[in-house]
């Protein structure tokens, strides 16, 4: 199978290589120039907190409809602006998740399509940004952060790419555990060589059963009926192998983004705006959203991921967020 167009790097694990966010693979995007020039027309022609109200909706998960009925805001306007808030997310993101003190690191992919599922997209139409597309992310089970994240297919280039993007942000050996998934072999091994401790949790999985079978089988995986722990490098301490967390997260992001809302008509119908919408939920997750587990065990005293891991002193703001426009 020939490579897509949007297999290029795409997302976090590419700006750390393109230090003026210029171009993401095939993708071209605004320099820092031209998004400097556009941002001061926006600012000139959108109010502070309109703004921040447009930011804020899509934020708490609304669709980009729901915000323009929310604020009274043109489709237009919403769609530029979340380009541009995505761009400057991500980068900000891109600087700020650098020498993480993470130790244990759980990693999977969650699924989602753009303008169509794989299956169908019109032939003439493949490999131009348009069908399924995965979602790589890397979370500490300590601090809860989502340490960086990927953008692309599920093959092993994607795979090696999102290892390679996480191994340049960590401060020290992590204990790392993925799901069954065969590109993370291969991907882990060129991306930390010998240093991790690695080991995959595979889940085992029933055949649907009963009279709803069907429907189970449509709208939901089977039922798990056991797992297996297998070390593949190093010496990973066997009751810290799981993925619940990141499992627990991707859930999150089904709930807070709408564009990965499942039997929806909120899907992405471009690649660059699915991409520019997980910058600014992943710039959520971290700094703005509180965390209830870090906030409980922290005696009650609000906490975000970013503030658990040190690269934070507060509970950003919405408006702190806008305010990475300039």
């Amino acid at each position: 199978m020939g490579r897509r167009k949007y297999d290029a790097p795409i997302g976090m694990a590419t700006m750390g290589q393109a230090s003026t966010l210029a171009t993401f693979g095939p993708i071209s995007f605004l320099t820092n120039g031209a998004a400097s020039s556009i941002l001061s027309i926006m600012a000139n022609v959108l109010p502070a907190a309109r703004r921040t109200a447009v930011i804020r909706s899509l934020i708490e998960g609304n669709s980009v409809r729901a915000t323009c009925r929310i604020t009274g805001t043109a489709k237009g306007t919403v769609l530029r602006l979340l380009a541009e808030i995505g761009v400057a997310c991500a980068a900000y993101q891109n600087a700020a998740l650098r020498k993480l003190p993470c130790r244990e690191i759980q990693c999977d992919e969650i699924w989602s399509f753009v303008g169509a599922r794989e299956k169908n997209v019109a032939p003439e139409q493949r490999g131009q940004g348009r069908g399924d597309c995965w979602t790589w992310t890397a979370l500490c089970a300590q601090t809860k952060l989502i340490c960086c994240w990927h953008l692309g297919s599920r093959d092993a280039l994607a795979a090696t790419l999102f290892m390679e993007d996480l191994v340049s942000r960590l401060a020290h050996r992590v204990q790392l555990t993925t799901d069954g998934h065969r590109a993370y072999f291969t991907a882990v091994e060129s991306a930390f060589g010998s240093a991790v401790d690695y080991a995959m949790l595979v889940k085992l999985y029933g055949g649907p059963e009963g009279r709803n079978s069907q429907r189970h089988s449509r709208y939901g995986p089977s039922e798990v009926i056991g797992i297996e722990k297998h070390v593949i490098t190093g010496n990973p301490d066997e009751s810290k192998i799981s993925t619940s967390f990141v499992e627990s997260q991707n859930l999150t992001m089904r709930m807070r983004n709408r564009r990965m809302t499942r039997l929806t008509n909120g899907y992405s119908e471009k690649w660059e705006n699915h991409m520019h919408a997980l910058g600014l939920y992943f710039m959520a997750y971290n700094f703005v959203h509180v965390h209830h587990t870090l906030t409980k065990a922290n005696r009650g005293i609000h906490t975000t991921p970013a503030m658990a891991a040190g690269i934070a002193d507060h509970v950003w703001k919405v408006e702190e967020v806008v305010a990475l426009l300039g």
